[in-house]
C-alpha cells in the first residue's frame, strides 16, 4: 500500500501541478490502533507556482481526492498551512508529528521550526477537549452498546490534553506514548481489552459500556473544563515570522 499511496501523490503533483512538501497518514493507523478493516488516510502539504499566489482570483486551499473505501487523500495549500499555523491550529501540528511519513523535505523542517512559538496551551486543550466531551456525548453516554474504536475518540483527547497542561507542550499523536505518560495505571487492564478488540476486530465491533473508564472520562472532562477556562490567552499573534518563511519557501518553488 505505501508504494500505491507514494505513486498516487506523484500522480496528483503532475495533474495539480503542485509540489507536495509533506505527506503523511493520519487517523488511527498513525495513532496506533487500526482496525484489520481501517481505511488509510493520507494528509499532504503542497506549494504551488509562486504565480498562483499573486492572482486576484481566489482559487481553492485544499485538495481533495477520495480514492476509494481504503484510501482518502487530501491536502492543505501552503498559505492555508501557514494561517492555520498562525491559529496554532492542532491538526496541523499532529499532521507534522505523524510517525508514519510518505513524503519529507526541508521546507516541512522549517515550517516545524516555528511551532513552539505558537504553539497556544488554551487552543489545544480545548481542541482535545471539545473534541473529546463532543464525542463521548454522541457515542458512548447514555448508549447500551458502543463501537469499541469509539472510546477511543475520547480517550486519547483527553490523555492529549492531560499531557498539554503537563509539559505545556505540543502533545504526541502515538496512543502508546500517550497512555504511559498520562493513563492512571488503574485502567491499564480497561484499555488492554478495548485494544485488543479495537485492533482484531472490524470497525463496528460493539461491546457493553466500560463503566470503570466512563467514570474517569466524566471526572476529566469537568476537572479539564475548569482549568481551560482559567488559562489565559496565550497565543502569538504576530505575523512576521510566518510572513517571511512563506516568501522563503515561494521563493524555492
Amino acid at each position: 500500500m505505501e508504494e500505491i499511496i507514494k505513486n498516487k501523490l506523484k500522480e496528483i503533483e503532475e495533474k495539480e501541478n503542485i509540489r507536495i512538501i509533506l505527506a503523511v497518514e493520519s487517523g488511527s493507523r498513525a495513532w496506533g490502533f487500526a482496525s484489520p478493516d481501517s481505511d488509510y488516510d493520507v494528509r499532504f502539504i503542497y506549494v504551488r507556482p509562486k504565480e498562483e499566489y499573486l492572482k486576484l482570483r481566489k482559487r481553492r486551499d485544499v485538495i481533495e481526492y477520495p480514492i476509494n473505501d481504503e484510501l482518502d487523500i487530501n491536502g492543505w495549500d501552503l498559505d492555508k498551512t501557514l494561517r492555520l499555523l498562525h491559529d496554532s491550529n492542532p491538526t496541523l501540528f499532529e499532521w507534522f508529528n505523524s510517525p508514519i511519513v510518505y513524503k519529507e523535505t526541508e521546507e516541512a523542517d522549517k515550517i516545524r521550526e516555528l511551532f513552539d512559538s505558537h504553539f497556544s496551551v488554551k487552543k489545544s486543550l480545548y481542541h482535545y477537549l471539545n473534541m473529546s466531551t463532543r464525542n463521548y456525548r454522541e457515542f458512548i453516554r447514555d448508549h447500551e452498546l458502543v463501537k469499541a474504536k469509539k472510546y477511543f475518540y475520547v480517550l486519547r483527547p483527553i490523555l492529549a490534553a492531560r499531557y498539554i497542561l503537563r509539559t505545556k507542550k505540543i502533545p504526541p499523536i502515538e496512543f502508546d506514548v500517550l497512555r504511559k505518560e498520562e493513563l492512571p495505571e488503574e485502567l491499564n487492564e480497561p484499555v488492554d481489552y478495548l485494544l485488543d478488540i479495537k485492533i482484531n476486530n472490524p470497525e463496528v465491533k460493539k461491546i457493553r459500556p466500560v463503566v470503570k473508564l466512563n467514570e474517569f472520562l466524566e471526572k476529566e472532562h469537568i476537572t479539564l473544563k475548569l482549568l481551560a477556562e482559567s488559562i489565559e490567552d496565550d497565543r502569538n499573534k504576530d505575523w512576521r515570522d510566518i510572513d517571511d518563511l512563506f516568501i522563503r519557501l515561494l521563493e524555492r518553488r
